[in-house]
């Protein structure tokens, strides 16, 4: 039988790590982390997500927060940076876009969500892809005005839930979830334990 190959000593961890080797995940190196490939099999688990739903470490990916004075001062610092209309976001309400560069190339694709805390007001979350985290946060931090900071929350986990099934799963352990429509986003207990939910996805198909 081959063996493994040996992961490089630099990788950074996900904080489910230790979770993911207690659980026998055959780990890989991706986007410069020590990730979960399989647990039971590829085909196995495609096919159970496909039919049912399935759960994803996605915590390598980058997530941070615009924090500026209001609303508008935050959405319009940003929306001078990406493809789309963030001053008229509603409260809890999430929008795909493109990051993009002086030239109006395209840097990277995120998600942003507009707190629904209207003590949050001028708080917008931002999740950006693994590999370009950096690039972006330097980016943002260079053309930002000062008035509008950016937070990196590279503390906090990151699951997706996706599949047919994914919507009646959540609401198991967080029923108020049920009717939380297509990209929007709020604070919720998940068997007592506080955390964010988005109905979301890059597709378009139904997940959490």
């Amino acid at each position: 039988m081959t063996e493994t190959p040996a992961l490089p000593a630099s990788l950074e961890t996900t904080p489910l790590h230790a979770l993911h080797l207690a659980r026998g995940a055959r780990m890989v190196a991706f986007a410069g982390y020590e990730m979960p490939v399989q647990y039971e099999g590829i085909l196995a688990e495609h096919l159970h997500t496909r039919a049912a739903a399935g759960l994803f470490d996605i915590s390598h990916m980058g997530q941070a927060f615009l924090a500026g004075p209001d609303h508008d001062t935050a959405g319009r610092a940003l929306e001078a940076l990406v493809g789309a209309d963030l001053v008229e976001l509603g409260p809890g309400r999430q929008r795909y876009t493109q990051l993009l560069d002086d030239d109006g190339g395209i840097l990277d694709d995120l998600m942003v969500t507009r707190s629904a805390d209207p003590d949050e007001d001028g708080v917008l979350m931002l999740v950006v892809n693994a590999s370009r985290k950096a690039v972006d946060y330097a980016h943002l931090e260079r053309a930002l005005p000062p008035n509008v900071r950016l937070l990196r929350a590279e503390h906090r986990a990151l699951i997706a839930l996706q599949g047919p099934q994914a919507t009646a799963v959540l609401a198991r352990h967080a029923p108020d979830t049920a009717k939380m429509a297509f990209m929007h986003a709020d604070s919720t207990r998940f068997d007592g334990i506080e955390c964010h939910v988005s109905r979301s996805g890059y597709t378009g198909e139904d997940g959490s």
